[in-house]
C-alpha cells in the first residue's frame, strides 16, 4: 500500500478545485477522480475539470503535507530530498501532456520543475521532459527531453532528486540528467506534487489525463 500520510489530494471538481485534506484521505477517499482501494494510485482529470486558484488547467493531484494535514515545505538545503515513483500513463488529452510530477514553490504559481510526459500520436509513445525554471524569476521554463519512445500504459519509474548542494537529477525510464540549481532557489520553501495535471482545458468531459501510481514515496534524508 502507498502511504497516503503525507499528502493532500485536489480534484477537479466545484466552483474552484477542491482540496481533499490529509486525515481524510488517510481513511480511504475514493471517487471518479482519485481512489486509491485497490493498493494503486489512480487519477482522473478532465478537460473540463475545475481548476486551483491562478491554475489555467485541471488536474488530479497530490501536495506534500505533514501528518496532522498542514502543509509541508522545506528549503532545498536542509536534507537530502527524493520523490521515487512507478506509475504509467493510461490516457492524454488531444495536447498529448500531462504533468506527472513536480517540485513546487509555496506561495508561487511558478514551480522550480515539472516532469510532463509528452504523448506522439504519430509515434505511438511520448516523450518525458523536465521544465526548469533555472532561476525563481524566469517566466518559461527551460524544456529539457529527459527520454523518448516512452509507451502508455507501461511502468515508468521516475525519480526526482535535490540534494542540499543544490544538484538537482531527474532519472526516467533509465535515462538521468542533473544540473545544479541556482543558489535564489536556497531561501524558496519547496514541496512535491505527483498525479496527473492535464495540460489541456479544452474538448469533451471524457477527454483529459490518467495515471496509475503502484509506488510513490518522500524522502527527506538529514546529514
Amino acid at each position: 500500500m502507498i502511504d497516503l500520510s503525507t499528502w493532500n489530494l485536489s480534484i477537479p471538481v466545484g466552483s474552484v478545485a477542491t482540496t481533499i485534506d490529509t486525515p481524510t484521505l488517510v481513511k480511504g477517499f475514493k471517487d471518479e477522480y482519485f481512489h486509491a482501494d485497490t493498493g494503486t494510485l489512480f487519477f482522473w482529470a478532465p478537460v473540463t475539470g475545475s481548476k486551483t486558484a491562478s491554475a489555467i488547467y485541471p488536474r488530479s493531484e497530490l501536495r506534500e503535507t505533514n501528518p496532522d494535514g498542514s502543509v509541508h515545505n522545506w528549503l532545498y538545503t536542509a536534507a537530502d530530498n527524493t520523490l521515487t515513483a512507478t506509475m504509467m500513463v493510461n490516457q492524454v488529452p488531444s495536447s498529448g501532456k500531462v504533468v506527472i510530477g513536480q517540485i513546487h514553490v509555496n506561495g508561487s504559481n511558478e514551480p522550480l520543475l515539472k516532469v510532463e510526459y509528452q504523448y506522439k500520436e504519430k509515434l505511438g509513445n511520448g516523450n518525458i521532459v523536465a521544465k526548469l525554471r533555472q532561476t525563481p524569476g524566469q517566466d518559461d521554463p527551460t524544456v529539457i527531453t529527459i527520454a523518448t519512445g516512452v509507451p502508455m500504459n507501461k511502468n515508468i519509474n521516475y525519480m526526482i532528486h535535490l540534494t542540499k548542494a543544490g544538484t538537482l537529477s531527474v532519472t526516467a525510464y533509465s535515462f538521468k540528467w542533473s544540473t545544479k540549481v541556482d543558489p535564489q532557489w536556497a531561501t524558496k520553501p519547496l514541496y512535491f506534487k505527483a498525479g496527473v495535471y492535464v495540460q489541456d482545458n479544452t474538448g469533451y468531459a471524457t477527454e483529459g489525463g490518467s495515471t496509475t501510481f503502484t509506488k510513490l514515496v518522500i524522502g527527506h534524508t538529514q546529514g
